[in-house]
């Protein structure tokens, strides 16, 4: 009986992760664009960037590598660089990890970056260049932000570059001189927090594939949507409490069939 029990609770867990799932609730709009975004631009072979925003736990980082991952195919004949801002030492550690991961040999200072501007507007195949955290660039980076964002309009340039960030405004902040660049400033896309009918969507979603009896009361889910969309709308929170609800109760239920007296014994 406690093993059976105890798989239920295991897989309310597992389910509750924060991994990316195979669909994801309320962001169909979004996914949309990124799915239009690639396909114009790097199959299209048009250079080009966008700049994603909205706060932790919308999606964004989420949406996009579903995105990658159905896109796969798609992509095949293109390059794709993924770096994490907030990984790298400083600002400027972002050139050798891109030269690295492009193959270029070891270069320093300003010839560093004068040798991937030759790469990436030499012919080849386009290069998808995603850059998570992009917020970590803003204070001690700026010039290293437009340097990327410059390269998608230099001449013959195949580079594609999505930035992801949480601040909505970085662009108009920190890259005000982009508008007068021929494209003009990258393509926006934002993630507004969840809200609660998305969050209970989600929670009911995940925990629908649980068998048997609900784990968690509906007008629970629904008191944890409200109260974390009304908070930040972040759904990883959501998943965070409930997961936690979840092993509360496992540990009670643990504590009372360990105490259970066995059939016919002592």
């Amino acid at each position: 009986l406690f093993r059976q029990e105890g798989t239920c609770y295991q897989q309310a867990k597992q389910v509750l992760h924060t991994a990316v799932p195979e669909r994801l609730q309320g962001r169909e709009r979004e996914i949309g664009i990124l799915h239009r975004f690639l396909r114009e631009h790097v199959r299209g072979h048009r250079p080009g960037s966008l700049y994603v925003s909205g706060a932790p736990g919308t999606g964004k980082t989420a949406c996009l590598s579903r995105v990658l991952l159905d896109c796969k195919d798609e992509l095949a004949g293109s390059r794709t660089v993924v770096l994490n801002c907030m990984a790298l030492g400083s600002p400027h550690s972002i050139f050798p990890a891109l030269a690295q991961h492009l193959g270029l040999p070891t270069a320093t200072g300003r010839e560093r970056i004068r040798s991937l501007e030759k790469h990436l507007t030499a012919k080849g195949p386009m290069v998808l260049l995603v850059l998570d955290e992009l917020d970590q660039l803003e204070s001690k980076g700026r010039d290293v932000l437009y340097t990327l964002f410059e390269w998608p309009w230099l001449p013959n340039s195949r580079l594609v570059l999505i930035g992801l960030a949480n601040a909505l405004d970085l662009t108009a902040r920190s890259l005000a001189r982009l508008g007068a660049l021929r494209a003009g400033k990258p393509q926006l896309l934002h993630f507004p927090p969840y809200t609660k009918e998305q969050l209970t969507c989600i929670l009911q979603e995940r925990l629908g594939q649980v068998a048997g009896d609900p784990i968690l009361d509906a007008a629970a889910l629904q008191f944890c949507a409200r109260k974390v969309s009304a908070v930040s709308g972040d759904a990883r929170k959501a998943l965070d409490v409930c997961r936690r609800a979840v092993e509360v109760v496992e540990l009670e239920v643990r504590g009372q069939t360990l105490l259970k007296p066995l059939p016919g014994g002592e």
